[in-house]
């Protein structure tokens, strides 16, 4: 007896039979099947995530680059200050010493032309010795006795002669002084001393011309 192998269905064999139908795939299964993203969308999907990057690192750093430009500008700045003050605390002890040297300087110009003029004009008038000597005379206490001219030996003989006529030879001495420059005198008394050399009345004109009497201008 043949096996039946036979595929066909009989009517009585059919009746649990339920016909098939293509399952339904649904959205999701739809959806894993994306199509490919093109170059454009790639590159602005890249723009847009570095724009966002960019703009989160900007942030983070610009204050703490503030900060940071803060710390370093003041640290330069006090820096500075310092250098600053050093520099003008170096230059404070030359500017005193060049003030006095400029001090010194100018009255040694002043009595260096000053000399060069009382020289000039005793060469051409040397009778002016004599009116030096009479305003030393004149600052004298109308009671002096026993007055005493210092001069310069080349104008003791013209001042023996010019005042000899106006006044009486006892009424005062010459004595020659070597040391005096020519063109000064020195009157003193027992009592009194009137210095009118040439370096004092320079040094007075020099005190005028720098605002004050210098303490070395005065003679012990």
């Amino acid at each position: 007896m043949q096996k039946n192998t036979s595929k066909v269905i009989v009517a009585e064999q059919a009746a649990g039979v339920r016909p098939w139908s293509l399952p339904d795939v649904g959205e999701d299964e739809r959806h894993k099947h994306h199509r490919p993203l093109s170059a454009e969308e790639l590159e602005r999907i890249q723009k847009q995530a570095y724009e966002e990057a960019y703009k989160e690192g900007y942030q983070a750093g610009s204050q703490r680059g503030r900060q940071e430009g803060w710390q370093a500008g003041h640290k330069q700045l006090t820096e500075a200050v310092g250098r600053l003050q050093a520099i003008a605390e170096v230059l404070q002890e030359p500017l005193a010493a060049l003030d006095e040297q400029v001090e010194e300087e100018l009255l040694a110009l002043t009595l260096t032309v000053a000399r060069h003029l009382i020289r000039r004009e005793l060469s051409t008038d040397p009778g002016q010795v004599v009116a030096v000597i009479r305003e030393a005379l004149a600052a004298l206490p109308a009671s002096a006795r026993d007055v005493c001219l210092h001069l310069h030996p080349a104008d003791a003989a013209l001042v023996r002669d010019t005042l000899a006529e106006a006044q009486g030879s006892s009424a005062w001495r010459i004595a020659e002084d070597p040391a005096l420059q020519r063109g000064g005198c020195r009157v003193t008394t027992p009592d009194s001393r009137i210095d009118a050399s040439v370096e004092k009345r320079l040094a007075a004109v020099a005190a005028q011309l720098l605002g004050g009497e210098r303490e070395d201008d005065h003679e012990p």
